[in-house]
């Protein structure tokens, strides 16, 4: 009546559904190293107002990163920030720092934040220039204008 080319015997079914194991000794897995960024960047990450306070106090000139998780302009230009902080030209003059707006939303009131990213330049402590958007040639114009 029924033919065995359409049951599937069950010991096939388990052997499919259960998972391989997970060889980590081997030399290509083992020399790799997953980072969410890269080690040697050096934008500031502000946790507490305190910090902020402290970094445009002790900085001649700071670029405050103003982000949130969620925002994909954000995501697109922080790798090109990352790669200006790490720039002789900025090196030793620029202090980068990033605060997400949802984890301190006082300073974003502070600071009148309305958009994501804006860049808020401060020099010698003061507010010198802000910058709404995501666009890396003017953003990098607005920076270099206060050196």
């Amino acid at each position: 009546m029924f033919s065995s080319r359409f049951i599937r015997p069950a010991a096939s079914t388990f052997a499919r559904a259960t998972p391989r194991p997970i060889i980590t000794n081997t030399p290509s897995i083992a020399s790799r190293f997953f980072t969410t960024s890269s080690p040697k960047m050096t934008v500031h990450n502000i946790a507490t107002v305190a910090e902020f306070k402290e970094a445009i106090a002790k900085h001649p000139i700071v670029v405050l990163d103003a982000f949130a998780t969620w925002c994909g302009p954000c995501k697109a230009i922080a790798p090109t920030v990352a790669k200006w902080s790490e720039e002789p030209q900025f090196k030793d003059t620029v202090y980068f720092a990033k605060f997400d707006v949802d984890a301190l939303p006082d300073l974003a009131q502070e600071l009148g934040i309305r958009a994501m990213p804006t860049f808020v330049i401060f020099k010698n402590g003061d507010k010198a220039d802000e910058f709404v958007g995501a666009n890396p040639p003017a953003l990098l114009a607005t920076i270099t204008k206060q050196l």
